[in-house]
């Protein structure tokens, strides 16, 4: 369960490499959080994040997981939430493809659809119906601004975010009631491994800020976190610009 200020003592990662899933799991595990599972495929990266939990205090557990293998999921991750309750899912798994390529390869684009889009499905359904059946728990989604409008530069990564991002939305007012609190966190460019080469865009921010706003968001019972804040409003405006400006911005 978790304590007066929303941290969890139990954490589940789903894309156990994640720079800002590891970031926020640190985080957590310096409040409350004693246990952690990680999923992801299995790899030197994925046992050295464990070992470096485990290195905190944290009791870390690593569970194979392949977004793209959709029929897995509910088998592997329901194994785990029969370990004991999980205090809070984090989905942060995803790929950001290359764009120019990717136009002209079908297949590779499709790739960023159902790891980003359609495994994000398959495992949060398997995990908000487990979080249901204990009767507590945050589902925490990685999203991205890049979702809120489709651009030139990257509408492939940015279309399947925006499907991610409304089927949470759904989840969470299919689970308002029951126990269950389902937050859309939207960074904006996160300098991480992911975007390493990339000219970092205007409140480019890091992971561990996102994890510092992840863990605001979970006291505060937030269900849509902008990371930074400050997005809120400049997507808001950039939402509604006449599209015939918007292609001219400078994104």
């Amino acid at each position: 369960m978790k304590d007066a200020f929303g941290a969890p003592q139990s954490l589940l990662v789903l894309g156990g490499t994640s720079e800002i899933g590891l970031a926020t799991a640190r985080r957590l595990i310096a409040r409350r959080t004693r246990t952690v599972w990680l999923a992801g495929r299995p790899s030197p990266a994925l046992t050295a994040a464990a070992d470096s939990l485990r290195a905190l205090g944290a009791e870390v557990r690593t569970v194979p997981f392949d977004a793209l293998d959709t029929e897995s999921h509910e088998e592997r991750l329901g194994k785990i939430f029969t370990e004991g309750d999980i205090d809070m899912v984090l989905l942060a798994f995803g790929v950001l493809g290359d764009q120019a390529h990717d136009e002209s390869d079908p297949v590779a684009a499709v790739r960023v659809a159902q790891t980003n889009y359609t495994g994000a499905v398959s495992a949060g359904l398997v995990c908000a119906g487990a979080l249901q059946a204990q009767g507590h728990g945050s589902l925490v989604v990685l999203s991205s601004v890049a979702g809120e409008r489709a651009r030139r530069a990257d509408f492939i990564y940015g279309s399947s975010k925006a499907g991610l991002d409304a089927f949470a939305q759904g989840l969470g007012d299919a689970l308002h009631g029951t126990g269950v609190h389902v937050m859309v966190v939207r960074p904006g460019f996160v300098r991480s491994k992911m975007t390493a080469g990339l000219a970092p865009a205007p409140l480019a921010t890091t992971p561990e800020a996102v994890a510092g706003a992840i863990e605001l968001g979970l006291r505060r019972r937030s269900e849509t976190v902008w990371v930074p804040g400050a997005l809120r409003m400049v997507m808001a405006a950039v939402r509604h610009a006449p599209r015939p400006l918007f292609r001219r911005l400078p994104m």
